[in-house]
């Protein structure tokens, strides 16, 4: 068994080092003006930090964008603040405190650091006069999303989340150690990071990063919110991209499985013209063949066209 986990646990690097080099999650060294001279940046003071956002659009309905793990809005949302509906939605993408433009403080994690992460976002648009909102959230940020839509559902509208996972296993505790040195990540992607954070911040984040996400493997059922899943009302869109080699399917299955109201539909959306699925349902799980960890990037169009189809 132990062999059989360890040969799995390999070839999932092999695939996240591969992963990594065509570009997950890459910081943009650009201008605002890459995205168009309506996207505004500034900061917040909320909960005793200063969280730094970017915002876009005019539209009554608005989106909330959900960073993963060391990132950004500007670093994990580029297509989305650019090309998402502007008349229909007005898109706020921030960044967690110690993550991106809201430093200080230094990021750090405690056991509580995804409610906390969860609270911030929540009041963050508050703070910005938003009465509802849905969300959209990539994995960290998909985390932080579910514990958003459980705990304060008057504020949460619809959400999307993908690449998300509601507790840790052994497999995934392996797959977190095999990302632990950045000095083996590509150049591609730890260059831009060292020119964000500094090689300092940015190793030791990291670090700190899977240090704090391996800490619920030791809770029961290695517990991160499975038990906050049959709380969510809100009308919920799970993606998942079948080759992503830092999130194995049964997270997504378990989440959809523990939503109430729940169905699946399976078609492929890498392919132009590929969106068969009926958006009419609660909750649904789409499944993406040729998704990898970053499918809202490399699948941009089709992603957007599916978020913004479900949202509205």
């Amino acid at each position: 068994m132990a062999k059989a986990l360890g040969s799995r646990g390999a070839l999932r690097l092999r695939l996240l080092l591969s992963a990594l080099k065509s570009g997950v999650s890459v910081p943009l060294t650009r201008t605002e003006a890459s995205f168009g001279t309506s996207v505004t940046s500034t900061k917040v003071a909320v909960n005793g930090v200063h969280l730094h956002y970017q915002r876009t659009g005019e539209g009554e309905h608005a989106v909330l964008l959900l960073p993963g793990m060391l990132g950004s809005g500007e670093t994990d949302f580029g297509p989305q603040i650019k090309n998402l509906n502007k008349k229909l939605f007005t898109v706020v993408a921030w960044d967690p405190r110690g993550y991106g433009h809201s430093r200080p403080p230094d990021r750090d994690f405690p056991r509580n650091f995804f409610e906390r992460d969860a609270k911030d976002a929540v009041d963050l648009m508050k703070t910005l006069k938003f009465k509802k909102f849905s969300l959209l959230g990539w994995s960290d940020g998909g985390i932080t999303a579910l514990i958003a839509a459980a705990k304060y559902p008057s504020y949460i509208h619809k959400m999307v989340i993908w690449g998300a996972n509601a507790y840790v296993t052994e497999e995934d505790e392996m797959i977190y150690q095999g990302i632990r040195d950045v000095s083996k990540w590509s150049e591609k992607i730890k260059k831009p990071l060292e020119t964000l954070y500094g090689y300092e911040y940015f190793a030791k984040t990291c670090e700190k990063w899977v240090d704090g996400i391996k800490q619920f493997k030791h809770l029961p059922d290695g517990n991160i919110c499975r038990h906050l899943l049959p709380l969510i009302q809100c009308p919920t869109l799970i993606v998942h991209g079948e080759k992503d080699p830092l999130v194995p399917r049964f997270h997504a299955d378990f989440i959809h499985k523990h939503v109430s109201g729940s169905r699946k539909d399976m078609c492929s959306l890498g392919e132009p013209g590929s969106i068969k699925v009926s958006l009419q349902e609660s909750l649904m799980l789409h499944l993406m063949p040729e998704g990898k960890h970053n499918l809202h990037l490399r699948f941009a169009d089709e992603f957007n066209k599916l978020a913004e189809h479900f949202l509205q």
